[in-house]
């Protein structure tokens, strides 16, 4: 995994500062394979329901990342409990490492 354990520390601790403590936050994409180089931080979030429209809290989820980490690109995929599975959730739980 391509990521500080300060860097992991501060994702978990923004998303459960957002979403609550039960909200389970998994790194996928390119950023899981050490043997690659660059690439964006590919976020999949599972929340136990979301309290606000998606956009919202996506908007403010990735202001507070990009003040917290630094400007970067970070791309977030956002799942409350009461949605359906889709196939991009899946991958992203498969491929994904739980932060």
């Amino acid at each position: 995994m391509r990521l500080t354990d300060e860097q992991v520390s501060t994702i978990h601790d923004t998303v459960t500062e957002l979403l609550g403590e039960r909200a389970r936050v998994y790194l996928f994409g390119s950023r899981v394979d050490d043997g690659r180089h660059g690439g964006d931080i590919d976020l999949y979030i599972e929340a136990p329901e979301l309290d606000e429209p998606r956009t919202r809290i996506q908007a403010r989820l990735q202001r507070m990342l990009w003040t917290r980490l630094g400007p970067r690109r970070i791309d977030l995929l956002i799942r409350s409990a009461d949605e359906t599975l889709r196939p991009i959730h899946r991958d992203a739980l498969e491929q994904g490492i739980r932060l």
